[in-house]
């Protein structure tokens, strides 16, 4: 079948310069940008927390724990004595695994964990690693750690969530 239509047959649907009645869209735009910059304003005031898995409860579902980035609070947690005490508990703690050494294995375990309210560490999970035993001995290493300073946000202690990364090098 052909159509006989010619472009002199199709209105144009735009409005008129002349036309100023005011339009379902040209009322409504207005009044949402104001919301998502009022949404927006509020949320700029709150740090940014991720969920990570705690486990699962005793019907059977997912549970989740919700805890702040470490670059968004306030104030970070820290290691009692700061980086450099970090470092060393590091190196007198590491015990490179007999396996991985005898192979030559070398390499960086890259881990998360949550510093709790309390500055106790829990949640560590290997986020990068390279060896079965040398991720070991990183959660290891990370779960004995002493209790840190925790990190604070709106004047409260608050879980959060770290990342750090354990090398092991012959």
């Amino acid at each position: 079948m052909f159509n006989h239509l010619h472009m002199s047959d199709i209105q144009p649907k735009f409005a008129s310069s002349e036309d100023k009645t005011p339009t379902m869209k040209t009322k409504i735009i207005p009044l949402f940008s104001s919301i998502i910059l009022l949404i927006l304003g509020c949320t700029n005031a709150r740090a940014q927390t991720c969920r990570i898995s705690a486990g699962v409860s005793g019907d059977g579902l997912q549970t989740y724990k919700e805890v702040f980035e470490y670059d968004f609070v306030e104030e970070k947690p820290s290691f009692p004595g700061g980086n450099e005490a970090l470092l060393d508990y590091i190196n007198k703690n590491r015990h490179y695994p007999a396996d991985a050494y005898a192979q030559g294995i070398e390499g960086r375990v890259t881990c998360s964990f949550v510093v709790n309210p309390d500055g106790n560490i829990s949640h560590i999970r290997v986020i990068k690693g390279c060896h079965k035993s040398l991720n070991m001995e990183a959660i290891r290493l990370l779960a004995g750690m002493p209790t840190w300073r925790p990190g604070r946000h709106s004047t409260r202690c608050v879980p959060v969530r770290v990342v750090h990364s354990i090398p092991f090098r012959k």
